[in-house]
């Protein structure tokens, strides 16, 4: 598989060293070549455009800092799509807003190149280890045919489906093996997840908790925006009559004014 690797910088290098390191033949390019000397060191090859590295690839990926970025490389002239032929398969590694996804991905649909979604978490460190978790959104075929590259990038690649309804256990399965991963999630997939929220550790409980705790900041002067936010939904669960149940119970005040229930059919594990 030829890969492709546009943005070498302060993430990309790491991840794009890795995936040469497995022996794929990769073509590289970043808006400053001394950022690629590494890589051509090992033996990648270097193309003056985006549109000249898709040209040369079976699949592109881009790790770059801003969603206009992307947008550029993937859409401007001598961008991705004016070299890819159809059949190409392009991941964006960057943290990117749905709304440029979505025009990219159109595009892409076009011209017969699928787009996927793959923002990445565990900072320089997994990026330099290959251990970061890729979240990746998007076509599951295409995903399962550039997976061995994929694990180049990080021990968590998971597969999300479509952006809109992913299945929340899927997703819970990806936060986990993210830097997102909390003690307090480990509760969801009994809890939430099936709207059980039978009584543990009371709603009231919590509440009283995290009152204390804004009462403390306001006496020693420490600022508790966050702790003063979580309070409020708090005291919002106890008004709808909430107080008694399970403290995850809050949830449901996130559900009402989303107007969504963050449920799943997915059995757990």
């Amino acid at each position: 598989m030829k890969v492709g690797f546009i943005g070498v910088g302060f993430m990309g290098r790491h991840m794009a060293r890795n995936i040469a390191a497995g022996g794929f033949e990769m073509t590289v390019f970043d808006i400053r070549k001394e950022a690629a000397e590494e890589l051509l060191s090992m033996g990648a090859t270097w193309a003056e455009s985006p549109a000249a590295v898709a040209a040369a690839s079976d699949v592109v990926f881009t790790s770059l800092p801003r969603p206009q970025d992307v947008e550029e490389v993937a859409l401007g002239e001598g961008g991705i799509l004016s070299g890819a032929g159809a059949g190409t398969v392009y991941f964006d590694l960057s943290t990117t807003d749905p709304d440029t996804i979505y025009r990219v991905s159109a595009a892409g649909e076009s011209a017969g190149v699928t787009v996927l979604d793959a923002p990445v978490s565990g900072g320089v460190g997994g990026a330099e280890a290959g251990t970061l978790c890729v979240m990746v959104g998007g076509d599951e075929d295409a995903y399962l045919r550039c997976k061995p590259v994929l694990d180049r990038i990080g021990d968590k690649a998971f597969s999300l489906g479509v952006k809109a309804g992913v299945d929340a256990q899927t997703l819970f399965d990806a936060v986990k093996g993210s830097s997102g991963n909390t003690q307090s999630m480990q509760g969801f997939p009994s809890g939430l997840f099936v709207g059980n929220f039978e009584p543990g550790f009371q709603l009231d409980l919590a509440a009283k908790d995290v009152g204390l705790a804004t009462d403390m900041g306001r006496r020693l002067r420490v600022p508790m925006e966050m702790s003063n936010i979580a309070q409020q939904r708090y005291i919002a669960g106890q008004n709808k009559g909430w107080g008694r149940e399970a403290s995850g119970a809050v949830a449901k005040v996130q559900e009402e004014r989303a107007e969504v229930e963050i449920r799943t059919t997915t059995d757990e594990g």
